[in-house]
């Protein structure tokens, strides 16, 4: 009997001592495998309902329901493919549009929703802008010149020049005249009222005279087509034109002026003039010219023939002491052609001849 009670008394020692030793030193329990969607489905099994798998894109997380996750307290320097700076990896990597004071979005691609806990909504690249946003296409925000002109482009401002291409002594065969060929314009860079004149004085006289007066139209940077009347005087009957023309310069800097002429009594005209600047030097300059002149109908009173009337080409040298004034000595073969020429051998003068000219270029 008294063996009895010592086995009782031993069993009850060595469970009491046991109990004792499993509340001092718990097992540790390891729950790393856990989730919130393990948690999720758990529940909806003890609920009794579906567990439906959601997409990444619209799980919603409740951070301040999870103890110790003060989800405003992370560094997401830390975190793998959270860089701020880069909004879309921020959003592939996230899978959600979070709200770091706890709200979250739904949607993954508005990241222009996302809240970083100061309060304020920052707005994304393509976003909408501002209501007070300035309009791009507004002018000085509405400000003008006021009591100030308004200011005129390069192209507007009326400006006028006038160039003297030949003023020079011919001689021939002991005969002397002057020479002179000008034209002076005023206006735009589109639109200029323009005067040319041309003509030889002999003896004090004006023996063969054109003027004319030509309103130029540009066309292209270097051509202008020209519209106006001209008049011829001196020697003879004195003719009235209606001139259209171009004038400019052609591709390897070659001036040109071509114009034709038709007057009332159903008479018409071209001439042809043209020139080239070969410079042999900056200042000493080589000028080919050339002046041709047709007509339809012949004057005896203006020793004008029909067809090919007259000629003349020369090569003048001259030299630029300043650029707006340049001295210059050059030859020239001019001559008379068709019923022009057989009056003027009737006259007992000569048809052709070589002049030799020495004159100045100038202009302002």
């Amino acid at each position: 009997m008294m063996s009895l009670r010592i086995k009782l008394i031993a069993v009850l020692m060595v469970i009491t001592m046991s109990s004792t030793r499993a509340q001092e030193d718990p097992v540790p329990v390891d729950h790393s495998h856990h989730s919130v969607t393990a948690v999720r489905k758990q529940s909806d099994v003890n609920s009794g309902s579906k567990s439906v798998a959601a997409p990444p894109a619209e799980t919603v997380v409740d951070m301040e329901a999870m103890p110790g996750m003060d989800h405003r307290g992370m560094n997401h320097d830390s975190m793998p493919g959270m860089d701020q700076n880069d909004k879309t990896g921020a959003a592939q990597n996230s899978g959600h549009a979070m709200n770091h004071d706890g709200v979250t979005s739904g949607n993954a691609d508005d990241m222009s929703k996302m809240n970083h806990g100061g309060g304020e909504s920052i707005s994304m690249q393509g976003g909408s802008a501002p209501l007070d946003a300035r309009d791009p296409h507004a002018y000085s925000d509405g400000y003008d010149f006021g009591s100030i002109p308004r200011r005129r482009m390069g192209d507007e401002e009326l400006i006028g020049s006038l160039l003297v291409d030949r003023l020079e002594s011919a001689t021939t065969r002991g005969i002397t005249a002057m020479t002179y060929d000008w034209q002076a314009w005023f206006g735009n860079t589109y639109n200029r009222a323009l005067i040319r004149a041309e003509g030889d004085i002999e003896g004090g006289t004006f023996k063969d005279a054109r003027n004319e007066l030509l309103w130029a139209h540009a066309i292209t940077a270097y051509w202008d087509t020209q519209l106006g009347i001209r008049y011829d005087s001196g020697k003879g009957t004195d003719r009235g034109w209606l001139a259209f023309g171009v004038q400019g310069t052609a591709p390897y800097w070659i001036y040109v002026e071509a114009t034709a002429y038709v007057n009332e009594q159903g008479r018409t005209s071209f001439r042809l003039e043209t020139e080239y600047d070969l410079l042999l030097t900056q200042r000493l300059i080589l000028q080919p010219r050339i002046e041709v002149n047709v007509y339809s109908q012949r004057d005896d009173t203006r020793n004008v023939s029909s067809g090919v009337s007259d000629f003349a080409g020369g090569l003048r040298l001259r030299y630029e002491i300043w650029r707006e004034i340049a001295p210059y000595v050059g030859v020239e073969w001019a001559s008379k052609f068709g019923s022009a020429a057989n009056n003027l051998k009737a006259a007992g003068e000569y048809p052709q001849g070589t002049l030799f000219v020495a004159g100045v270029r100038f202009w302002f």
